[in-house]
């Protein structure tokens, strides 16, 4: 049976392939203080459907190139996505203001 991980994507950049990274916590042998060890893995995305941010299960398959090993599963949690913040009536008076000021001055430059 083919093992199941639980990773981030830390990459998207890549045509078809995410990276994914997985962080697990371990205890010292000696000092039995808790660290975090984290993996990346490659895995195979056909639909380009994750991206940076994305909580993802990815499952072990044949080997599909040099590094790649795993294929998307599924998506658990969508990574937060950029709002883009209209601007309001007065900040897009001012803007205009200091486009006609800058057409100004290069028309006197010249």
């Amino acid at each position: 049976m083919a093992r199941k991980i639980t990773g981030k994507v830390t990459s998207d950049i890549q045509d078809k392939t995410i990276v994914v990274t997985v962080t697990t916590s371990k205890t010292h042998p000696i000092y039995g203080k808790k660290y975090k060890v984290s993996k990346k893995f490659q895995a195979h995305d056909a639909e380009n459907a994750a991206h940076k941010g994305d909580t993802v299960v990815i499952s072990e398959s044949r080997p599909i190139s040099k590094t790649k090993r795993f294929t998307l599963d599924s998506i658990i949690e969508r990574g937060h996505e950029t709002v883009e913040i209209k601007k309001s009536a007065v900040e897009e008076e001012i803007d205009a203001k200091l486009a006609e000021k800058a057409a100004k001055k290069d028309e006197e430059a010249k």
